[in-house]
């Protein structure tokens, strides 16, 4: 490969990173907001952005997976940086994040072209949270027998768009209940 066809690959791929951090933001803000307002935002021509996600339904369901994939990621980054309690609540933390960035993406979520891709990104999420539960057992935090997936359906409240939005303090009294009830005694 040539220096030319490396550089406008890293080229291509920084341009994808900003749009998705930058739709990101926006649909967190208003669901509604323009592709153009976003490409301009990115500070790049509409083209660009159109290369890389040809309709509005390409570039939600992209930012959906970059969500996913930064989640799935952060719990082995936060377990190796963190104490796993502390990295369990900091990864609910920023679940409840996605969950504000998620209401502007609701309505193109749960159309039928999402479905595949909610399928596709379930696994990786049930296997981050069993990472967590599993250090969280591993230091003593946490009981045995606490089933991964469960966990997840548990804290589905983060996720809420009236909750990540409206009220912090119920996220987080409710949040410090999950952990009481998984905690070992």
């Amino acid at each position: 490969m040539t220096e030319d066809a490396t550089r406008q690959r890293a080229d291509a791929k920084a341009n994808r990173a900003r749009i998705l951090d930058v739709a990101r933001d926006a649909f967190a803000a208003t669901p509604d907001a323009s592709l153009n307002s976003i490409a301009k935002a990115a500070g790049i021509g509409p083209g660009t952005l159109y290369r890389h996600f040809p309709t509005r339904e390409a570039l939600v369901l992209g930012v959906y997976r970059h969500e996913i994939d930064t989640l799935v990621q952060l719990a082995h980054g936060l377990t190796a940086s963190h104490p796993p309690l502390k990295a369990f609540r900091l990864w609910c933390d920023r679940l409840a994040q996605y969950g504000r960035v998620k209401h502007g993406l609701t309505d193109v979520l749960h159309s039928a072209a999402a479905d595949p891709v909610h399928a596709e990104v379930y696994g990786p999420m049930v296997e981050a949270m069993g990472h967590l539960v599993s250090a969280c057992q591993g230091a003593g935090e946490f009981r045995s027998g606490i089933e991964a997936e469960d966990v997840l359906l548990l804290l589905a409240f983060l996720w809420r768009p009236r909750m990540a939005d409206t009220d912090r303090g119920r996220s987080d009294r409710m949040l410090t209940l999950v952990v009481e009830g998984l905690r070992a005694r």
